[in-house]
């Protein structure tokens, strides 16, 4: 039985079909039909998950830059959709059957036809080897593999052998990593190459956000989260991947003698009032003060501390990173704002009750947190902060309470204020500086570095005399 078994296996699992890129047979559980409708069901999914972005005008000039290259791909045949998603989130990804989406949070960073090409070439390059079908096939294929053996094997059911299935299992699906980023890297620079776009504007692209990446992970560290990253961004800068270079300079050799097309103008012209961060209904900061119009609040942070408008609360930290503060709401708070600080600053804290702009509140004060709770409409607004120590927790204590102090039901000429910035084009002066014209951004602490990334100039240049440059407004 012990031998009957492996090839029972490869009997019940032989699926193989011709990979479209490399002519050989790849393992896969999943008709070209198949991965269409597991494509079009998960569309559905993604599609709640995340709204549309509204701008016909750029749908259009996206799916048109996404057609023009999977005309020149080795699936030329499939039926593609190309979706520019509403997240801030820096990200673009393929399901199977042609569904690519990019967000208009990743479109904030390029500055050209040919960099959107590039992103769109990687994500047709993952459908046209069937990552995704591979990868599900693999899983699929670990799954009944487990199963069989603990038909035939009934020791396999125990605790043990569970562990060394699922290391089994991991090791089958670790390959589908690097290696198939790399080949959707490839593939797409050869795309670029047939649609006489630049093929190194796949370097370009992951410079860019690798510069993304390393500057969010210094604001993560600050604000304890995880820090955003694109997928298959390598760990060290793209400029020394020699496996990157080879294949995009080997797609080179096939590009057609006349110029290439960047598209610049173009680019700029379609993403011209593109909304940056946060849509509205998510809230704004504006000048290191926050205001949100459904929930009909504002507050006011201090004005050096950087301010970030997560998906699950807001964030303010310290200038040194050595305080944050963040703002949280319970829908359904219980008892008093007193009560209610006692349960959350705990029963050494000391708690004052108040009136916060005509609102009921309390604060509270340890030596570890600091805060107060705020209601209003039935709903509590929870600022609490903390310090890496209580002597820099307590350095800060005022600028925290005032913080508290400043939270109020937003007024009529605020709620004016509560719409997106969005990206404008301008043309460079001589002298024009991102420091100076960071002055007046209403991105704060942060604009000059941000002003410096969306134009690919970070950390350090500058714009030059006549060069279109975007700002944020």
């Amino acid at each position: 039985m012990r031998f009957l078994i492996p090839g029972l296996m490869l009997t019940l699992l032989a699926g193989c079909a011709q990979n479209p890129v490399t002519g050989s047979n790849d393992f896969v559980m999943m008709s070209e039909s198949q991965e269409i409708a597991v494509g079009r069901q998960n569309d559905e999914q993604v599609k709640k998950q995340y709204r549309v972005y509204g701008s016909k005008a750029l749908q259009d000039y996206v799916n048109s830059v996404g057609q023009r290259i999977a005309r020149n791909s080795h699936r030329p045949n499939l039926q593609y959709h190309f979706t520019v998603l509403d997240t801030p989130d820096i990200n673009a990804f393929a399901l199977p059957g042609g569904y690519i989406y990019i967000t208009r949070g990743i479109l904030a960073y390029l500055n050209s036809e040919a960099e959107l090409a590039a992103v769109l070439g990687h994500e047709i390059g993952h459908v046209t080897a069937r990552h995704g079908v591979r990868q599900q096939s693999a899983a699929q294929a670990a799954n009944i593999g487990i199963t069989i053996a603990s038909i035939f094997v009934p020791e396999m059911n125990s605790p043990v052998a569970g562990n060394l299935i699922n290391l089994g299992g991991g090791a089958l699906l670790s390959g589908y990593g690097r290696e198939h980023e790399l080949e959707a890297d490839r593939l797409g620079a050869q795309y670029l190459a047939r649609t006489d776009y630049d093929p190194q504007a796949i370097i370009t692209v992951i410079s860019v956000l690798k510069n993304q990446e390393l500057e969010d992970a210094r604001l993560a560290k600050q604000e304890g989260r995880e820090p955003r990253r694109y997928h298959g961004l390598f760990a060290t800068h793209p400029d020394n991947d020699t496996r990157l270079h080879q294949a995009v300079d080997e797609a080179e050799k096939n590009t057609s003698a006349h110029a290439h097309f960047e598209g610049r103008r173009e680019f700029l012209a379609a993403t011209e009032g593109l909304v940056f961060n946060d849509n509205s209904e998510q809230g704004v900061v504006r000048y290191n003060a926050f205001y949100h119009g459904e929930l009909g609040i504002a507050v006011q942070f201090p004005d050096n501390w950087q301010v970030h408008n997560l998906p699950t609360a807001l964030v303010a930290v310290s200038p040194q990173g050595e305080v944050q503060l963040q703002m949280k709401l319970d829908e359904s708070p219980s008892g008093t704002p007193g009560e209610y600080a006692r349960r959350l600053a705990g029963r050494s804290a000391q708690i004052t009750t108040l009136s916060v702009n005509g609102l009921p509140a309390a604060l509270f004060d340890q030596p570890d947190a600091a805060g107060g709770v705020v209601f209003h409409n039935g709903q509590a607004f929870i600022l609490l902060a903390k310090g890496k120590t209580p002597d820099i927790l307590a350095a800060h204590r005022a600028e925290i309470i005032s913080t508290v102090r400043s939270f109020h039901a937003i007024t009529a000429a605020e709620r004016r204020l509560v719409k997106p910035l969005t990206l404008h084009v301008i043309t460079a002066r001589a002298g024009d500086t991102f420091s100076a014209l960071a002055k007046d951004s209403p991105l704060g602490q942060s604009a000059e570095d941000y002003l410096r990334l969306i134009n690919a100039r970070y950390p350090s240049g500058e714009p030059q005399a006549g060069q279109l440059i975007k700002l944020v407004r």
